[in-house]
């Protein structure tokens, strides 16, 4: 091997590898010098030495390598930044969503993918989020955030402490500071997703995030070093909300105006049916118990029923109510129809059992005393119709949530 810069080649990672898979810092030596990406793809895809020293996760010296290197190609460092990370590739969502989100993160404008529980967002949000960058990171906004969990602000350090015993304080980043940072270190496109941000305040979150959209060279913080954080335009920041958590129309008027609200409500038949086959097929394909094209059916009539209303009702639609949860359906029953400690002499029970696990409670959480008495009627009516399966387990639990509520009413 040469010794001049940028002479590593394939020959030498070959003649070297029982040393690479022993030497971590050669491994990160080897990138720097690489001739080529073809030594970078022969290392990391091939070889997987990242893998092989640093695990399936994390951000280490190698990856830390492949970021920072000019010869490594866009798919390459997504590659060692979203290792194990397994969002599908085919984006279900409408089409006009894809196009609206794309438009508007290409403009620079943060989003908030918004729409009824189970419709895909956070799924679409990474699927954003890989399209339009080499990494990303998600968090799950819950009710004790406040604007340091977004830019930062000062914490303790735990790791040292001060003369004396004193406790030494340093700055802590925030997701978005943090993404702002690492664009900057290794000069890529980041995504940031903020998960459900309807649960924590936003107008208290989001308050200085405010400001910095509109004054794009305002100093979000400083690190400790002295550094200014800005919020760099290779940072894309994508935000999802249920709408049983808050209708768009209560959010804060500041949020409105600064993020392009993006809907994700109804999926195509087409693309639902995808869906409902795709996992029935994945989790129950090879479990002769259940009859897939009659478990399909039964996903089909409880989603219309749910957001169309039942055929043998005029009551009308529900709630609107997203295909995802069908998914914990299937992963379930390929679970417990292999285990004969479970269900596998009873597979209708096994259904209706997963139904009362999954989907009643999720109806139940949003319904209000009407919806109620049509969730125990729509299982009902499902049960009568699938005689092969036991779904009164699903109708029971609507049930007793209905008198319930009407003890609550003094009725």
């Amino acid at each position: 091997m040469s010794s001049s810069t940028s002479s590593y080649t394939v020959e030498d990672a070959q003649n070297e590898l029982s040393v690479l898979r022993e030497v971590s810092n050669k491994v990160v030596s080897a990138i720097k010098d690489a001739e080529s990406d073809e030594v970078l793809n022969y290392l990391i895809r091939e070889q997987k030495l990242d893998v092989y020293h640093e695990g399936e996760r994390g951000i280490g010296q190698i990856r830390r390598a492949i970021l920072r290197s000019p010869k490594a190609s866009h798919d390459l460092k997504q590659l060692v930044s979203t290792r194990q990370d397994n969002t599908p590739s085919d984006v279900l969502v409408p089409e006009t969503a894809y196009k609206n989100a794309v438009t508007a993160l290409q403009v620079g404008k943060p989003v908030v993918l918004y729409g009824p529980t189970g419709t895909g967002k956070t799924t679409f949000a990474k699927q954003l989020a890989l399209d339009q960058s080499t990494t990303y990171t998600l968090s799950t906004a819950d009710p004790s955030w406040t604007a340091k969990e977004i830019i930062g602000g000062i914490g303790p350090d735990l790791s040292h402490s001060g003369v004396g015993g004193r406790l030494n304080y340093r700055t802590e980043l925030g997701c978005v500071t943090d993404a702002a940072k690492k664009a900057q270190e290794y000069d890529i496109d980041y995504s940031v997703i903020i998960d459900e941000i309807t649960r924590a305040d936003i107008s208290q979150i989001f308050g200085p995030l405010y400001t910095a959209i509109e004054n794009r060279h305002q100093t979000l913080i400083e690190t400790d070093d002295g550094d200014p954080i800005e919020l760099d335009p290779r940072v894309s920041i994508i935000c999802t909300m249920n709408m049983s958590d808050r209708t768009v129309n209560e959010l804060d008027n500041a949020i409105t105006r600064r993020f392009a609200m993006i809907e994700i409500d109804e999926y195509s038949e087409d693309n639902r049916a995808t869906l409902f086959n795709d996992w029935i097929d994945q989790f129950l394909g090879d479990i002769p118990l259940i009859d897939e094209d009659t478990l399909f059916e039964l996903f089909e009539q409880d989603y219309r029923g749910i957001n169309e209303g039942s055929r043998t009702s005029t009551r009308g639609s529900i709630m609107r109510f997203g295909p995802m949860h069908y998914r914990d359906i299937a992963v379930f029953l390929g679970k417990a129809l292999q285990d004969d400690k479970l269900y596998m002499d009873d597979p209708g029970e096994a259904i209706g059992q997963a139904f009362r696990t999954y989907i009643v409670p999720r109806l139940l959480n949003a319904a209000a005393y009407p919806q109620i008495e049509q969730i125990k009627e729509h299982y009902n009516a499902l049960d009568e119709e699938f005689e092969d399966y036991n779904l009164a387990p699903a109708a029971d639990l609507a049930a007793r949530q209905v008198e319930e509520e009407q003890r609550r009413m003094g009725t």
